[in-house]
């Protein structure tokens, strides 16, 4: 397999740079298998979200990624719990370190948002809130 890098992908969905986004089609129409590490998919959503693409326009350019034959990207399963967290609303961030923390007893936070959201969505692992100390 060969990893690529969060700047290939962006070119992919973008389109804004016709002769990197042919050089990136001709790339992915070969025979061989690609991949990217889940911190590429975080950053690619961080770009997207920066280009102030809506949150539909996301899921729609993750969703095209995943339907390419030859694009296997990490951690799948939880990249596709993540996907379907994003889709309900919460942060793609959050929703990916909930995902990749699968298996995990809880998962610990101060972001109340966060915990509301996760405890709306029955999230496995469930998010406890810290409360904050007061001094």
């Amino acid at each position: 397999m060969i990893a690529l890098d969060t700047n290939i992908l962006v070119r992919l969905l973008l389109n804004d740079d016709a002769a990197q986004c042919k050089q990136v089609r001709e790339l992915l129409n070969r025979s061989e298998t690609y991949t990217a590490p889940t911190t590429v998919m975080l950053e690619l959503v961080w770009v997207l979200e920066s280009e102030d693409f809506s949150r539909d326009e996301i899921l729609q350019g993750l969703r095209t990624l995943l339907g390419l034959p030859n694009f296997k990207p990490k951690s799948l399963d939880a990249l596709c719990h993540a996907i379907k967290w994003y889709e309900s609303g919460m942060d793609f961030g959050d929703a990916l370190h909930l995902a990749l923390s699968e298996g995990d007893e809880a998962f610990i936070t101060f972001d109340k948002a966060f915990g509301k959201v996760a405890t709306k969505y029955d999230t496995t692992p469930a998010v406890q809130v810290l409360r904050r100390s007061v001094k």
